[in-house]
């Protein structure tokens, strides 16, 4: 009953989600060559939107685990996680653990704060369950991969490809998507720049749920956990150097 009343309460002053479909990513400007190689690129954020059938099985699978490994199969929450945050609520009385599926995290990021209230998690699961009945779980990940941030004025995944690891999200190896999938969880903290070591173990607890998933194997786990951990910006690929 308090679930019921809090969902007709709220879900008149929420927005439509129908209009993240018209919502523009913001992506920088990018000058080109008459031939199209690239001369500068200008803007506050990096971002390279790509369709949901670009990005790499092992991307999509290092963000499933690292963030929401019942995506596929829950409607827009995930009870199991509400339970665990319900339970570490009872127990420490810390929010911290907050059971949030990539559904929810995208809600929030399009139209609420961050917040740390039951108010504003309400509306989120509310969001978060129009989302699921107006778009494909593959849409919902497109989006996710293409807003999230992740660092270092990089949005998304392509971009975090670019920035940490110097390569198109199509090369990123298992370790470099495990590293880029650990950065939503504190984009400014953990990632390699700031903070290789703290890069490292995020790294590590992505590929050791990446192993108990199974999307990965024995060797391909053992081959990340030993790839040293990259710790440089890398400028975008500008082919002409034309800075006049």
């Amino acid at each position: 009953v308090a679930g019921y009343s809090a969902y007709y309460y709220l879900r008149p002053a929420l927005p439509s989600v129908a209009e993240m479909r018209d919502i523009p990513l913001q992506i920088p400007l990018r000058i080109y060559t008459r031939d199209g190689q690239l001369m500068q690129q200008v803007g506050e954020k990096r971002r390279t939107p790509v369709r949901y059938e670009e990005i790499p099985q092992r991307v999509v699978n290092a963000f499933l685990a690292a963030e929401d490994d019942r995506f596929f199969d829950h409607p827009g929450f995930d009870y199991q996680g509400i339970l665990r945050a319900a339970v570490k609520l009872v127990l420490t009385g810390s929010r911290a653990q907050g059971g949030s599926t990539i559904t929810q995290q995208l809600a929030r990021a399009y139209f609420l704060t961050r917040d740390r209230t039951f108010i504003r998690k309400a509306k989120e699961l509310i969001l978060a369950i129009q989302i699921e009945e107006s778009f494909s779980k593959e849409e919902i990940l497109e989006l996710y991969l293409n807003k999230t941030f992740l660092g270092q004025r990089s949005y998304g995944v392509s971009a975090a490809a670019q920035v940490y690891f110097g390569k198109e999200l199509a090369e990123v190896s298992v370790a470099e998507a495990a590293t880029i999938a650990g950065l939503p969880a504190a984009p400014s903290r953990l990632n390699p720049v700031r903070n290789a070591d703290q890069a490292r173990d995020r790294r590590s607890y992505v590929l050791r749920r990446m192993l108990e998933l199974d999307f990965i194997t024995d060797a391909e786990y053992t081959a990340a956990m030993n790839t040293p951990m990259e710790s440089f910006l890398h400028a975008p690929a500008v082919e002409v150097s034309a800075p006049y």
